[in-house]
């Protein structure tokens, strides 16, 4: 099974002591690509420096929610040029923990997607309980290319986020007993969504309160081929062609092929 992680933080310090040797294992049991997800000016910096040690693995930038009371804009400008970075994010807002304030959250995440279009990159996105909010944001700034990470809203939000044309990224949440997302996982289009771990969190079952990594994305792909009536490998396929769509993956992955900002057609 050939499968791409689209959102782990394995520069994590749950990973410390293994980092290597997981990675190895990762791309040795069928991962082809991971994109290790930023969400502060640490983890900005920490996950390129990890992206730039493996071809295989990419990053992004960006300030979560929780973490924009710290907001660079010239951070992101800076590492928006550099090669291996091909997303911004994680960006959002979250209205459930509520650790910045919703008026700095909200700035910041219009601040972020307003950067992302002028430096001709997709969107990460972080929505906790904010689904009308982060909807409006993203249209108001013309972003064009978005994926609604670990999506937790309903089908009719789901449908209009796939309006937009923007993509619908699932987690091992959907594996829960509690998990609401099984309509949305059955009506949404082929060429519309992705799968990740989110690792070290949300591990799908029968993994709860262990640590999560792309060594159990497979479970996600098992849980969507059930609930579509389709084989595992066809939406590990599917799934892996959005993401190398979905994130422009060049022929030479040490190559991206981005219209960085001052060289757009």
């Amino acid at each position: 099974m050939k499968l791409f992680e689209t959102h782990a933080h394995l520069d994590h310090p749950d990973f410390d002591s293994d980092r290597e040797t997981l990675i190895t294992k990762c791309f040795a049991s069928g991962i082809e690509y991971i994109i290790n997800v930023a969400f502060n000016k640490e983890t900005s910096l920490s996950s390129l420096e990890l992206a730039k040690k493996h071809l295989h693995i990419f990053s992004t930038v960006g300030y979560h929610p929780h973490d924009a009371t710290d907001f660079d804009a010239e951070l992101i400008k800076r590492l928006a040029r550099e090669k291996k970075i091909l997303a911004i994010g994680e960006i959002g807002l979250d209205f459930f923990r509520n650790l910045s304030p919703y008026p700095v959250q909200r700035e910041v995440f219009a601040n972020q997607a307003h950067l992302a279009v002028e430096y001709d990159l997709p969107v990460i996105v972080h929505d906790r309980q904010a689904h009308q909010e982060c909807f409006n944001i993203l249209k108001r700034e013309s972003v064009k290319e978005a994926v609604f990470h670990c999506f937790s809203g309903d089908i009719v939000f789901a449908q209009q986020v796939l309006d937009e044309g923007w993509m619908i990224s699932f987690t091992g949440s959907i594996t829960y007993a509690n998990s609401q997302l099984d309509d949305v996982i059955r009506i949404i289009p082929p060429d519309r969504f992705m799968i990740e771990t989110d690792c070290p969190y949300l591990p799908p079952h029968p993994h709860r309160g262990k640590r999560n990594s792309p060594l159990l994305l497979h479970l996600v792909a098992e849980k969507i081929a059930e609930l579509r009536g389709i084989t595992p490998n066809e939406v590990a396929e599917i799934s892996y062609e959005n993401a190398h769509r979905f994130f422009r993956i060049p022929p030479d992955p040490v190559k991206p092929t981005h219209h960085k900002a001052g060289h757009k057609k």
